[in-house]
């Protein structure tokens, strides 16, 4: 040790509380005048947990069925009717045939399908074969499982009490459709695609006016005639190439070494991925002319990236939710393009068919950046 640190007091010169103090309390002033920082120190563990607390459910239910009864008789009904109890499905209307069912499956518009046959009261009779059929999407694993539920429900024709030592007979034979296997990865690179570009969009783009701020390049802006909205377009569209770029990585990746199918038509994902990437990008713009420093930007969007994780239904089932959590999942672009991913590589379906999805994301696309063009002022204050 020092001959001045051994000195009374010499320490202080390296190490003073007093100083240290001073520093927290000035760091604790300025987060104070800082109101974007000082509600997010307290919304975002507060909301969130609220928020995911009562949202992430992996108890499915209220799965979205259609019905084909080619036998339309009392106890085909009565099948229907016993089903419909369980609350394990919302039926969402009749079929004509099993075909449409599937089509249904494609366009994402059902989860599960019953195909009770003509020869149904003679299955019930005899009992040596199922009684119908139970179609489902295996596209989700978690869906797949629940929906297999429904195998063990028990079903007897009313009437006389039967012989329980007589074994009734199987209600379903079980048809799974696009994953039979029920491999993990064929959900969760499709889902992880749209993850991936919503967390690097939103991020580009949320630094993009703050870095402009920041640098005194915003001087430069105010001088020259450029309005807010050609700098919000111009301030995108390197990032749209960009977000092509990754999008390309991950269905090469996803394909070499997790073998995910591609069934569809890959320039109708394309095509559609640019509304989705759009949208997320003018999701950043918003944020940029929110926060007034890279740190705020960086805040806000980790405030919008993990909804876009728990409520899109890439990690938890989205018909396991309860309703005020989907309606908000149905706001987030995310929840709509993991639909077209799912439904274009893994069902393999037109752009006609997952088309709807893209009316949400134009909607999104065309509020935020008219918020964002608002917001942004060419001055410096």
């Amino acid at each position: 040790m020092s001959a001045d640190a051994r000195r009374p007091g010499g320490w202080r010169r390296y190490f003073s509380p007093q100083r240290m103090l001073a520093i927290a309390r000035k760091e604790i002033r300025q987060l104070a005048r800082d109101r974007l920082t000082l509600g997010m120190i307290v919304g975002i563990p507060t909301v969130q947990l609220l928020l995911f607390g009562y949202a992430i459910n992996t108890d499915v239910r209220h799965l979205k069925a259609l019905v084909y009864d080619a036998a339309r008789t009392s106890s085909s009904r009565q099948l229907i009717q016993r089903i419909g109890q369980s609350q394990l499905f919302d039926y969402v209307g009749e079929a004509g045939s099993a075909d449409e069912i599937e089509k249904a499956f494609r366009s994402g518009r059902a989860n599960a399908g019953i195909v009770i046959p003509e020869d149904f009261s003679r299955r019930l009779r005899r009992g040596d074969r199922p009684l119908a059929q139970l179609m489902i999407d295996g596209t989700d694993p978690q869906i797949s499982a629940a929906a297999r539920g429904i195998v063990s429900i028990p079903f007897q024709e009313r009437g006389p009490q039967p012989d329980p030592a007589i074994p009734g007979p199987k209600v379903f034979e079980v048809r799974t459709y696009y994953n039979p296997e029920r491999i993990t990865s064929t959900s969760i690179v499709p889902g992880l695609m749209a993850i991936i570009l919503t967390m690097t969009m939103v991020l580009f783009t949320s630094l993009a006016i703050v870095r402009e701020r920041e640098r005194g390049n915003l001087e430069l802006l105010i001088t020259t005639p450029v309005s807010s909205l050609e700098l919000m377009l111009g301030k995108i569209l390197p990032y749209i190439v960009i977000g092509y770029i990754q999008l390309t990585i991950v269905l090469i990746v996803g394909k070499v070494v997790f073998a995910v199918p591609i069934r569809g038509f890959l320039g109708t994902l394309y095509l559609l991925a640019l509304g989705f990437i759009a949208a997320n990008l003018s999701v950043g713009l918003v944020f940029s002319t929110i926060a007034k420093s890279q740190l705020q930007s960086m805040q806000l969007v980790m405030f919008f990236f993990l909804p876009s994780i728990l409520l899109s239904g890439y990690m938890f089932p989205f018909e396991g939710m309860p309703v005020a959590a989907r309606c908000l999942g149905e706001i987030l672009p995310a929840t709509h393009f993991i639909r077209v991913v799912r439904g274009i590589l893994v069902r393999g379906a037109s752009g006609f068919e997952v088309a709807h999805e893209m009316v949400p994301l134009a909607i999104f696309f065309l509020v935020t950046m008219s918020v964002a063009a608002k917001r942004f002022r060419k001055t410096l204050d």
